[in-house]
C-alpha cells in the first residue's frame, strides 16, 4: 500500500512515468521495515504537496529543491535523496548560510557599509566555511551571529554617529562594548578582517571574552547524574549514553552527536568506545546503554537511516542529531556545558594533560587551561607524586 501511494503520488501527471530517481525513493519506501510510519507521513497534505512537485520534474537537483517552499518536508525529501543515492551530496549548512547571507546585507541601512559587509562575508566568512568538510553546526551558527552582530554594528555607526568604517576609531569600539550585551564582542573577526584588509587602523582592539567564567557543575552533583544515568531504565538509553560521555568522558555535545558504531566495539565480555584512537573500557554499569542502544535498532525501522553509522541518528536521513537537538534531549538530565566543564575540572586534577589529550581527543593547552582554572597543572601534579 505504501508503494502504491508513494508511486500515485510521484508519477508525473503530464507524462504518466515516473522519473528514476523518484523510482529509487519508490523502492526504498517500498522495502521499509516498518510501513506503518511511512503511510503516516506520506497521508500528510504537506508531505503530498512537495511529492506532486517533485513528480513534475524528469530530472532533480538541488536547484529544483531549491525553488520548493523552505521548510523540514523539503529538507527531508532532499536528504532521502541524497541517502540512496538519487542526489548527489552537498554541504547543507554551507548552502543554508550561503542562501541566508545573499538577503542579509539588505538590512544595512547605508549602501557603503552594506557594499563593505558583503566583502566580508564572501572573503571571510564564506571561504572559512568553505575550507571545512563538513561545516559544524556551531561554525554555522557563529558565521552567522557574526554577520547579524556586524549589520548592528554598521547600522549603530550611521545611526548614532553618522560615520563609517573607514573612520572607526577605538572610542567606537569601546562605546559599542561598553553600551550592550555581551554578544556585541561578536564584531571581533569583523574588525579583525577590517585591519587585515587596511580598511581601519591596525592598532584597533575589540575586548574579548574572559575566558573561565562559565559555571563548572560541582562533584556531587556530577556524581547525582552519573548515578542516575547509569541506572535508571526509564531514561532512553540515546540519552543515558550521551550523558555518559560528557560527564564521565567531558566530551564536546558536536562530537558526542558524531559519534559512529565504528568506534564502538561490543563483545560479550566488553563494551570499549574509541574517542582519539585509543579504546576506552566501559566497565558495568557504563557500558548497559550502549548495549541497549545496539540492541534496539534506534531510528532505523524507516528508510531515512538505511546503512546509518551514526550511534545517535537524527530527523534528517542519513544525518546524525544535530549538538543542539542532543543539548534539548540532555535538559531534563544536566547542561552539557556545565557537565563538562566540571568534569574537566576534576580529571585536570588527577590525571596529567599529554595523558587525557591523548585519551580523550583534546589539545593539550586547552587542557592545561582548564588546569589552571583548577589550580592544578601538571607540574604540580608531577611534584605531588614525588611527594607521595
Amino acid at each position: 500500500m505504501l508503494g502504491a501511494t508513494a508511486t500515485r503520488l510521484l508519477t508525473n501527471p503530464d507524462t504518466g512515468v515516473i522519473a528514476p530517481q523518484l523510482q529509487i525513493i519508490v523502492d526504498a519506501l517500498t522495502a521499509m521495515h516498518r510501513p506503518n510510519s511511512g503511510l503516516t507521513w506520506i497521508r500528510q497534505a504537506h508531505v503530498q504537496t512537495v511529492l506532486r512537485e517533485l513528480a513534475r520534474h524528469p530530472t532533480l537537483t538541488h536547484e529544483v529543491l531549491d525553488q520548493l517552499p523552505a521548510g523540514r518536508t523539503t529538507n527531508y525529501m532532499r536528504s532521502l535523496l541524497v541517502e540512496h543515492g538519487a542526489l548527489a551530496s552537498r554541504d547543507e549548512r554551507l548552502a543554508r548560510f550561503q542562501s541566508w547571507a545573499i538577503t542579509a546585507p539588505q538590512r544595512i541601512t547605508t549602501e557603503e557599509h552594506r557594499k563593505v559587509l558583503s566583502r566580508f562575508i564572501r572573503w571571510s566568512l564564506e571561504k572559512r566555511l568553505r575550507s571545512m568538510s563538513p561545516v559544524t553546526d556551531s561554525a554555522f551558527l557563529r558565521a552567522k551571529q557574526t554577520v547579524t552582530v556586524s549589520i548592528q554594528f554598521c547600522n549603530w555607526l550611521a545611526a548614532e554617529h553618522n560615520t563609517t568604517i573607514d573612520k572607526l576609531t577605538q572610542a567606537h569600539i569601546d562605546l559599542w562594548q561598553a553600551t550592550g550585551p555581551t554578544t556585541r564582542e561578536h564584531i571581533l573577526r569583523f574588525i579583525r578582517w577590517a585591519i587585515k584588509t587596511r580598511l581601519i587602523a591596525s592598532d584597533l582592539e575589540v575586548t574579548p571574552h574572559r575566558r573561565g567564567t562559565a559555571p563548572r557543575m560541582p562533584i556531587a552533583q556530577q556524581n547525582a547524574v552519573i548515578e542516575q544515568v547509569a541506572h535508571q531504565q526509564t531514561l532512553h538509553p540515546r540519552d543515558r549514553l550521551a550523558a555518559i560521555l560528557i560527564i564521565v568522558f567531558a566530551q564536546r555535545a558536536e562530537d558526542v552527536a558524531a559519534l559512529t558504531w565504528d568506534q564502538i566495539t561490543i563483545t560479550a565480555d566488553a563494551v570499549t568506545i574509541d574517542l582519539a584512537g585509543l579504546p576506552i573500557d566501559l566497565p558495568p554499569p557504563l557500558h548497559g546503554p550502549v548495549r541497549a542502544l545496539a540492541a534496539s535498532n534506534y531510528n532505523s525501522q524507516t528508510s531515512a537511516h538505511p546503512n546509518s553509522p551514526w550511534v545517535f541518528r537524527g530527523y534528517r536521513p542519513g544525518m546524525h542529531i544535530t549538538p543542539t537537538h542532543l543539548r534539548n534531549y540532555l535538559r531534563p538530565i544536566l547542561a552539557a556545558l556545565e557537565a563538562r566543564l566540571g568534569t574537566l575540572n576534576e580529571l585536570t586534577q588527577t590525571t596529567p594533560i599529554a595523558i587525557l589529550a591523548e585519551t580523550l581527543g583534546y589539545n593539550p593547552q586547552t587542557l592545561e587551561a582548564h588546569a589552571r582554572a583548577s589550580a592544578s597543572t601538571y607540574a604540580r601534579y608531577v611534584a605531588t607524586r614525588l611527594d607521595d
